[in-house]
């Protein structure tokens, strides 16, 4: 589970590194797997996905890759759906289901772009009441499983991403604990794996990986799993903190995912 990744970016979206550069670094790190999660087309917001012309031209060269590079390593063509990102008929070998939005008064505010952005949304749209906003991200997230039938469960707790030390809310208030516990629950439901995410360390954002020691705690104990990914946007990430998820989270159920196979 710590010699793979299935959570990319290229530059086929907002990633830094090519296809290519990607692999010869996974290589190199002794990777037995590599899975590519371009974000898929949503078209309430185009500046960091990717189009329909460009996902064909994705999925071709990654499948190139997989001929050029078989026997060194195993290479998998997936793709990052957002709760929004409408079906356009693409096949993939796995998916990944998130939500980086919401949609409140007509208007589809994202998550993580920065905090003076979700400050932003929450007095706009909640009167300043953060966790109502935190309430509407859970509620949305709830529904990931069923709209997208994912194999991977992407950042759950995204909302969180500019909160180091409780700095934006304070994730021990009761709403906060009651609106992801029953968005856990729901997905736990769809036996399908969580992410332990550590693409905001990579970013700078966070000293810690998604989902929060206690939000994997309750995961955990209700019958959830895991697999380790890195989020990475650029080739040095490919491998980001998976010591530090080795050490602070190996009490959990981890997994060793493999594209098509029942990995829980």
């Amino acid at each position: 589970m710590f010699n793979n990744n299935f959570h990319t970016h290229t530059r086929y979206c907002d990633g830094k590194n090519t296809p290519e550069e990607m692999v010869l670094s996974a290589i190199e790190l002794g990777f037995d797997s590599l899975g590519f999660s371009g974000h898929a087309f949503t078209d309430i917001d185009l500046s960091y996905c990717m189009t329909p012309e460009k996902t064909e031209e994705y999925i071709a060269e990654i499948n190139a890759l997989k001929k050029k590079y078989a026997g060194r390593i195993n290479i998998y063509c997936g793709a990052e759906l957002d709760i929004f990102s409408p079906d356009i008929g693409f096949d993939y070998d796995y998916t990944i289901g998130s939500v980086h939005y919401i949609f409140t008064d007509g208007e589809y505010p994202p998550v993580d772009s920065s905090a003076e952005i979700q400050l932003e949304t929450a007095e706009k749209h909640f009167d300043g009441d953060y966790m109502s906003y935190a309430e509407k991200y859970f509620e949305t997230v709830s529904h990931v499983a069923v709209k997208l039938k994912p194999d991977i469960i992407g950042h759950f707790d995204l909302i969180s991403k500019f909160n180091e030390d409780d700095c934006m809310f304070d994730s021990h208030n009761p709403r906060y604990i009651r609106a992801w516990q029953e968005a856990a629950l729901e997905l736990i439901g769809a036996g399908i794996p969580f992410e332990i995410n550590t693409g905001a360390i990579a970013r700078g954002a966070r000293k810690t990986p998604y989902p929060s020691l206690e939000i994997a705690e309750f995961i955990n104990g209700n019958g959830g799993f895991f697999i380790v990914t890195s989020d990475c946007h650029s080739r040095d990430c490919l491998d980001c903190e998976f010591d530090y998820v080795k050490e602070k989270y190996s009490r959990f159920n981890l997994v060793d995912f493999e594209p098509g196979k029942n990995n829980n």
